[in-house]
């Protein structure tokens, strides 16, 4: 579609962050889940991405024309890479059915947080 060639473009001139089909995107998250479990940490957005990759006209300047379908940009991040992937509105199941399959595999080495216990409450009883 138009709005995934513009974003494409966009990409192409940011050097730090690479587009992935969805499959693909999944395939090097879990590199980066592996990588991670050794010494360090990755994280993972989901934004909702309307195809635009201009700012917001200033004012007196026509606005930007809303698009027809909503996308949804993920992106994923460790140290120094970045990777990202747009998901169309009929691929979403398939997408949330693949991630959930990777954080079902991938995240086995999370711990339980202890909660601090109140002192005002204690003080109190």
């Amino acid at each position: 579609s138009k709005s995934c060639q513009k974003f494409n473009t966009f990409l192409h001139t940011n050097t730090n962050m690479v587009l992935l089909d969805n499959s693909s995107f999944i395939i090097r998250l879990e590199k980066f889940a592996n990588a991670a479990k050794k010494d360090s940490s990755f994280s993972v957005t989901f934004k909702r991405y309307n195809g635009q990759n201009r700012p917001k006209p200033r004012e007196g300047r026509p606005e930007l024309p809303e698009p027809e379908v909503y996308l949804c940009l993920m992106r994923a991040q460790t140290k120094s890479k970045k990777i990202s992937t747009v998901v169309r509105q009929e691929d979403v199941p398939r997408m949330i059915n693949m991630y959930g399959q990777f954080m079902k595999s991938n995240m086995d080495g999370l711990k339980r947080v202890k909660k601090a216990k109140n002192k005002s409450k204690a003080a109190k009883g």
